[in-house]
């Protein structure tokens, strides 16, 4: 076992190098993107979380005493390093080519996708697929540094601005303010409030979709429970938006209209962040509540 340690961990190293220095240019414009974009924020996050859960997964897999194997179907890691390395030329030289340049977000998705891919390929290569499979998640999330195109950006944010404005308006309605809504445009007497792309909260959104993922891969085990968690996340960005205008509104319109551009409206994405993954706990612990419950989860009874 230590003599495949000594030449699969070497060997994914090596990979691992020739990655960063092909793809270093889309690496730091994906980086630079993150630290300047709001909507891309949640990037700096995936690697480390990634890597976190590689560890936590480590210890349950070496509880269960599995060794790393020499790589038993070595064509499956062949086949996808050469279609990541094909796709990452096409994204360097080949897009320059063609008759109409595809916009550089493109390109630049292009290029972070063949890079994830380069690297899971990289696993099954050396370490084989039983390792692939016990730490297929976090693998499969770095798939998240892959920035987000401007035309699938553009729909998630109107999205979230129209969805947004109809949550505020049931609020507006559930505390007895008329309320009236056209597209983002929300009216209540005396007011007209418009939900612009800023008050979509895109980051917060993510930031939210994010840490769904990663409790509901800690803990809970049945995919369809996973699945409900993290479609939740959509909702309750929804949700949260709707209370933040409400919030807002009420404020300005109730106690003093400084709070209508104050610092709850330019900073306070993080209170009703903290309000929504509230809510995400509190359903994570109903799901796992009736998961331990499961009979299987029990042991069996000893004969007496």
């Amino acid at each position: 076992m230590n003599l495949t340690i000594r030449t699969q961990v070497p060997a994914f190293a090596f990979l691992c190098a020739l990655s960063i220095l092909f793809w270093r240019h889309p690496l730091v414009t994906t980086l630079g993107l993150a630290l300047a974009n709001d909507a891309y924020t949640h990037i700096l996050l995936i690697v480390p979380l990634s890597c976190a859960l590689i560890y936590l997964d480590s210890k349950y897999v070496n509880s269960k005493a599995l060794s790393i194997d020499p790589p038993p179907w070595p064509h499956l890691g062949s086949v996808l390093l050469a279609l990541a390395l094909l796709i990452g030329c096409y994204t360097r030289w080949g897009m320059l080519d063609a008759p109409l340049d595809a916009p550089n977000d493109v390109r630049l998705a292009l290029s972070m996708f063949a890079l994830v891919t380069w690297w899971i390929a990289s696993v099954l290569l050396c370490f084989g697929a039983k390792k692939f499979q016990s730490f297929l998640f976090p693998l499969c999330f770095l798939f998240l540094m892959v920035p987000i195109p401007n035309f699938a950006l553009g729909w998630i944010v109107e999205f979230l601005q129209h969805q947004s404005a109809l949550a505020a308006r049931i609020m507006f309605r559930a505390a007895g303010v008329p309320a009236t809504q056209d597209g983002i445009m929300l009216s209540i007497p005396g007011l007209n409030i418009e939900v612009a792309r800023e008050c979509s909260s895109i980051r917060s959104s993510l930031m939210l979709v994010v840490t769904t993922l990663v409790l509901a891969h800690l803990f809970l085990r049945s995919w369809w429970r996973k699945a409900l968690l993290v479609a939740a996340a959509i909702p309750l960005s929804v949700a949260k938006n709707g209370l933040r205008i409400f919030t807002i509104v009420e404020l300005g319109t109730r106690v003093d209209p400084g709070f209508l551009h104050g610092k709850l409206h330019r900073n306070g994405g993080i209170i009703f962040l903290g309000i929504a993954i509230i809510a995400v706990v509190a359903l994570l612990w109903i799901l796992r509540r009736t998961e331990l419950q499961m009979p299987w989860n029990h042991p069996a009874p000893s004969p007496e």
